[in-house]
């Protein structure tokens, strides 16, 4: 009986996570008992490991193991260009392409009133404050092309004109209504080079 709700409870646990459902977490939760102690503890402590070891860039708010991620540590990137994003694995898909060099911005989400989400509840203030406190020269949007992303674009243009920075967005050829993540290297690449001022 114990083992029976011990099955049902890391059942539970699955589910909670995104895009898997009762069956994927059967598939799961059967594979484990099946796999060896040691599969099963391995990846236990890679669960535990990444939650005690990552937190975010205190500088772009990406994840980072070490005091700034990669990124900001790498003194050979382009120091006069800020990618904005929603999140942080929106860099991953845009370094992926291999067009772009320089450095990023992590929102923390996207401005949606519906679901209680405000300017106040992003990383802009912190934004503000890189953008007065160094040399930046171009500030490329690449929030996602559906409503929030768009309504956070036209926020962020309208307060960062006035500082004198060039304000860009990324190109059409991204799907509306599509995340960043799911865009093949290709359109994004392509939506990157052709980015637009705003």
């Amino acid at each position: 009986m114990s083992q029976s709700r011990s099955i049902q409870k890391l059942l539970d646990e699955f589910e909670r996570l995104p895009g898997i459902g009762p069956k994927s977490a059967q598939r799961i939760v059967y594979y484990l008992l099946n796999t060896s102690s040691i599969d099963a503890s391995r990846l236990a402590d890679a669960i535990v490991e990444v939650k005690e070891q990552v937190h975010f860039c205190p500088v772009c708010f990406n994840y980072a193991t070490e005091e700034l991620c990669p990124i900001c540590a790498d003194a050979e990137r382009d120091q006069t260009m800020i990618c904005v994003v929603s999140e942080p694995r929106d860099i991953g898909a845009i370094e992926r392409t291999g067009e772009f060099r320089g450095l990023y911005h992590v929102l923390g989400g996207a401005i949606s009133p519906i679901d209680g989400i405000s300017p106040d509840d992003l990383t802009i203030t912190d934004l503000l404050k890189r953008l007065t406190d160094t040399d930046i020269t171009e500030l490329i949007l690449a929030t996602n092309p559906n409503v929030e992303g768009e309504t956070t674009a036209v926020y962020l243009a309208r307060l960062i004109k006035p500082l004198g920075i060039r304000v860009t967005r990324l190109a059409s050829g991204l799907p509306v209504g599509g995340d960043l993540e799911f865009a093949d290297e290709v359109t994004l690449g392509r939506a990157i080079e052709s980015r637009r001022e705003l």
